[in-house]
């Protein structure tokens, strides 16, 4: 088996690698002997998930061997550098990164039954419309009941028309016709049939409208449940129809995850996107540098940053940006800044991206801040605009008017004020702090953040 073998984000790998870098927190000297239990700790992690043994084994002894051998840095602490060489190295396991090219093409996808692949030509759809491209989906799964109805109600929820014929049983005749249909946009992305197991007829049917589409990537949807099992699944279908990427799944149930990722090394194709949820906004690129970074607790910037950028247009992001790092904020921009979030993910998702954060916060935190931001914003409505730009006018009169127009309890006024201030001096603290910035980023390797 190939020494670069993929693996992926697992919330229990991620956890666990987390509590394992802990230990060297709070220590002032690194010492050899807390090497090699961390380094027993990494293992033991990636053995959990069910990563190759040959490949766990191989990436905790490079950990090992560098972390031992190599002396930090100038302007790195011990425990930074040994950080930093456990993100490298989990980043060179995981290959060279592979992005869609953004323009116009055809995409198949190919898959068994249930591995989520209409779902998952939904998400795609939504991420490359997200793009400015247009596009339009086929339904070329004439074999499974209600499979163009299910494709139909994605395309409306998202806005792309969609392909297909619940009368004809004829997949090629749909896939031809669909393909004329939608000539003129950029992108056309056809969702296959699938079955319990790969048999000849769903062969011969996938090789058909491969040569009549002749796409530009073949995609092989798979479950990341299925664990070792994935090996024969990914080769097999790999000589049928020549896959080019693959797209995991229920990567966020799965605990064992690591199998199907280190079996799937056998074609060769490299893992373009993970669902990583239900939702058709759960589909991530897989991007080494980042996605370890999330792993490991360090954060991830510049995901954040493209997030924010499909929110916000760029000088509303900068003018934000400067009046929440200068403390000059107002609750119109806390409430702005709270909408935006929301339309960046699901909270967990995006503390995930900030340096420290998931950490942090539990599960449970995250629920309960959620609710919380939630029950802000109904808040702030009831508020006048004076009282938005000027919270300081906000006092027991006015906090009795917004509790009875909001229908709150005053005291939840007084722990978003309380909130709005807090946040408004940390913000403040974090962009007078130059030191404060360039320590975020010296864990990546990287330069000087400029803000």
């Amino acid at each position: 088996m190939d020494e670069s073998i993929d693996f992926m984000v697992l919330e229990k790998l991620g956890d666990a690698l987390r509590e394992t870098l802990k230990k060297i927190a709070g220590a002032s000297h690194i010492s050899p002997e807390l090497i090699k239990e961390l380094v027993r700790d990494i293992q033991r992690a990636l053995l959990q998930s069910d990563v190759n043994v040959r490949l766990a084994l191989d990436l905790s002894k490079r950990i090992e061997t560098r972390a031992l051998d190599e002396n930090a840095p100038s302007g790195m602490t011990g425990r930074e550098h040994v950080v930093r060489i456990v993100h490298q190295e989990l980043v060179k396991a995981l290959g060279e990164p592979r992005t869609l090219k953004l323009g116009p093409q055809k995409l198949m996808l190919v898959g068994l039954y249930g591995q989520g692949k209409t779902t998952t030509t939904g998400k795609l759809a939504k991420y490359l419309k997200k793009k400015g491209l247009s596009l339009g989906l086929i339904a070329a799964d004439v074999h499974r009941p209600a499979a163009y109805d299910q494709l139909s109600q994605i395309g409306e929820q998202i806005q792309v028309p969609v392909f297909g014929d619940s009368a004809n049983t004829n997949a090629e005749k749909v896939v031809s016709e669909g393909l004329q249909e939608f000539k003129d946009l950029d992108i056309v992305i056809v969702d296959t049939a699938g079955r319990h197991a790969l048999d000849g007829d769903l062969i011969s049917e996938m090789e058909n409208i491969a040569s009549i589409v002749k796409p530009d990537d073949i995609f092989l949807v798979m479950d990341a449940t299925v664990g070792q099992q994935a090996g024969p699944q990914a080769e097999a279908f790999h000589e049928a129809v020549g896959i080019t990427g693959v797209i995991l799944t229920k990567l966020d149930g799965s605990a064992k995850g690591g199998g199907a990722l280190s079996a799937i090394a056998v074609t060769k194709a490299p893992i373009i996107f993970v669902g990583t949820g239900e939702s058709l906004d759960s589909l991530e690129t897989l991007d080494p540098d980042r996605f370890i970074s999330r792993l490991l607790g360090m954060g991830d910037l510049q995901t954040l940053l493209e997030r924010a950028e499909e929110v916000m247009d760029a000088s509303t992001a900068e003018d934000s940006a400067k009046k929440m790092l200068s403390g000059k904020f107002t609750l119109i921009d806390m409430k702005e800044q709270m909408e935006a979030l929301t339309k960046m993910g699901p909270l967990g998702k995006v503390m995930e991206m900030v340096p420290g954060m998931s950490a942090m916060m539990k599960k449970g935190q995250v629920e309960e801040t959620q609710n919380k931001l939630e029950k802000f914003k109904v808040l702030m409505s009831s508020m006048t605009k004076e009282e938005l730009e000027n919270p300081k006018l906000i006092k027991r009169s006015r906090i009795n008017r917004i509790a009875m127009g909001s229908g709150s309890d005053p005291q939840e006024i007084r722990d978003l004020l309380k909130q709005y201030n807090q946040s408004r001096k940390m913000m403040s603290n974090i962009g007078g702090n130059r030191r404060m910035q360039q320590k975020m980023m010296r864990q990546f390797g990287k330069g000087d953040m400029k803000i």
